[in-house]
């Protein structure tokens, strides 16, 4: 191998990816793409390998293989011209959930089809049952928004009008997702246009030839990885609370990762039959959560790129949650079963390498998606809001505060442009004392929104977790806190659930709820769990906490035998 060559030609590929990110972020319309930065980038060869991404949104970073795989059995080689651009967002042809929208722009050289530029994007609105995509009552694709098989929206670089049609009479907010759309193919014409100058600059062969290094050093550095680490057999078991449809009762996730000499299996056999709600994942979500809690445990200077997923191989028999059969519903597969799936993996893992594992995290995005006419313009606005959680704590240091769940990278939207954007009014942002589970290294902060809305109506929906079943501790830490959302109508003091409030069989998965002028929702978010003995803890830690507002008195004399006097 040229090393020099390898990684001069790898740092440029992952910058080609970064560059293609902020554009991406810079021409967007939606606050899910220019704040949240929900979206990844990559490059891919002719194979469907990935050969560099950015460091942007790890859930989309696994899928991507198998979204180019499933994309050229449709559409081969032979067919692909220059300036084309394939649009592609069907989670029954290896996507990952509905709102997701992959773009593939080829990579030509000297006439000659070199690979593809690729652009993964949540898009904010998507149709469907429910303003926002998150139907958290769907009980089949069908109510989750337009799926798009792999189709050109661009032909030799000309706008397929009859696809441009197709798309914007099927959602709520064409304007809006017509700027989001252009701004995904914006990223894959700079990631073509710099990947055409390094073959024009290296030669193809050079490159192609170099590539094929990359792959190998990234699987051969993984394997060295795993073969550190000991063998054997890890199971682990956890639940989802609820699908949204029947009332109360649990899903199952359950693992057994293989672990021997350079290679690692992950076997979902024995997790629950596919549920009757929208709770289900689909096996690009299975392989790339797989991918998510190997990489989380490995050296994370490891080039990412398909070579380092070789190691590791997936079991996820049909027809389970893990894996879920055309015409189930699917949207939060990706972003509630994701987490709960890396979780599982880590808390197997624990019994092998409790140093490289950290405690349950909050393992939501919260996913509240609301949409409405907006009493000003007149004009219907909708918006994917996601919020940040604690993480578990880790053998060497306390949990992350508020920070996106682990298969997100994301971030929450400002205060300032929520407003701005939206009719709601942010009442209080503040963190929730107690929320990290206690431990020698104790759980991070979970939150509360509350929000004061300012329009006629705005229909709201939402899919998350944890309202039921806490954050576990690992190694003797203590659980971390649940979440909530409540809801407080105009002139009354309560605050209610939704299953309170309007009926609903759940209270975190529910659709189309009507919040009027004056009503207020609260949105609680889990903190992560708590790592090692809570009588570890040092008590000039316990006390920092407790100034700071992170425990409370009654926390710190509970869960740490602290007190104040001490």
């Amino acid at each position: 191998m040229d090393f020099v060559t390898m990684n001069i030609l790898e740092s440029t590929m992952v910058s080609i990816c970064r560059e293609m990110g902020i554009v991406l972020m810079k021409t967007s319309y939606s606050t899910i793409f220019n704040e949240a930065l929900d979206f990844t980038c990559g490059l891919a060869d002719l194979n469907g390998d990935m050969i560099a991404v950015a460091d942007y949104c790890p859930s989309q970073i696994g899928g991507m293989p198998l979204l180019v795989r499933s994309c050229l059995k449709e559409i081969p080689l032979s067919e692909i011209e220059e300036g084309d651009v394939i649009l592609h967002n069907d989670p029954y042809r290896g996507g990952l959930h509905t709102p997701e929208h992959t773009f593939f722009k080829p990579i030509f050289a000297d006439g000659e089809l070199m690979g593809f530029a690729v652009a993964i994007g949540h898009i904010a609105e998507v149709g469907g049952m429910a303003p926002g995509g998150f139907c958290g009552e769907a009980t089949e694709i069908f109510h989750e928004g337009l799926r798009i098989p792999p189709v050109k929206i661009k032909k030799r670089g000309k706008d397929n009008i009859e696809v441009w049609k197709l798309l914007l009479a099927n959602v709520r907010t064409p304007r809006v997702n017509y700027g989001d759309l252009r701004a995904l193919i914006a990223a894959v014409d700079l990631g073509e246009k710099q990947m055409a100058g390094i073959f024009q600059k290296y030669g193809r062969q050079k490159v192609q030839d170099t590539v094929r290094d990359l792959l190998l050093y990234s699987e051969r550095r993984m394997r060295a990885e795993l073969e550190a680490l000991p063998d054997g057999r890890f199971n682990f078991i956890d639940h989802i609370e609820s699908d949204g449809i029947e009332e109360d009762r649990k899903h199952t996730i359950e693992v057994e990762v293989t672990k021997k000499g350079g290679d690692i299996i992950v076997d979902y056999t024995g997790s629950s039959p596919q549920a009757a709600g929208p709770i289900n994942a689909t096996l690009g979500v299975a392989t790339s959560a797989a991918y998510n809690a190997v990489l989380h445990m490995t050296d994370p200077s490891i080039p990412r790129n398909s070579g380092c997923f070789r190691p590791i191989r997936i079991v996820a028999p049909p027809g389970t949650i893990v894996n879920v059969d055309f015409p189930a519903p699917e949207v939060g597969g990706n972003t509630e079963t994701h987490p709960r799936i890396v979780g599982a993996i880590m808390g197997a893992m624990a019994k092998a390498v409790p140093n490289r594992i950290m405690a349950a995290e909050g393992a939501t995005h919260c996913n509240f998606v609301f949409g409405g006419v907006d009493a000003d313009t007149g004009e219907f606005f909708a918006c994917y809001d996601l919020e940040a959680v604690g993480w578990g704590g880790r053998a060497f240091a306390d949990g992350n505060d508020a920070v996106d769940s682990i298969n997100g990278n994301c971030r929450i939207t400002p205060v300032e442009v929520y407003e701005t954007r939206f009719p709601w009014r942010i009442e209080s942002l503040a963190f929730n004392a107690d929320s990290g589970g206690a431990g020698e290294f104790r759980g991070g902060l979970g939150y509360t929104k509350q929000m004061l809305c300012l329009n006629k109506e705005i229909i709201c929906s939402q899919m998350t977790d944890r309202h039921l079943i806490a954050p576990w501790g690992l190694n003797g830490g203590g659980e971390g806190g649940t979440g909530a959302t409540l809801v407080q109508k105009s002139g009354e003091e309560k605050w209610k659930t939704m299953r309170e409030a309007y009926g609903k069989k759940s209270t975190s998965r529910y659709s189309n709820v009507s919040i009027r002028e004056g009503d207020r929702v609260k949105l609680v978010t889990p903190g992560g769990g708590g790592y090692g003995d809570p009588g570890k803890r040092p008590k000039e830690l316990v006390r920092d906490d407790l100034h700071e507002g992170y425990i409370s008195k009654d926390f710190a004399k509970r869960a740490y035998k602290y007190q104040e006097a001490e």
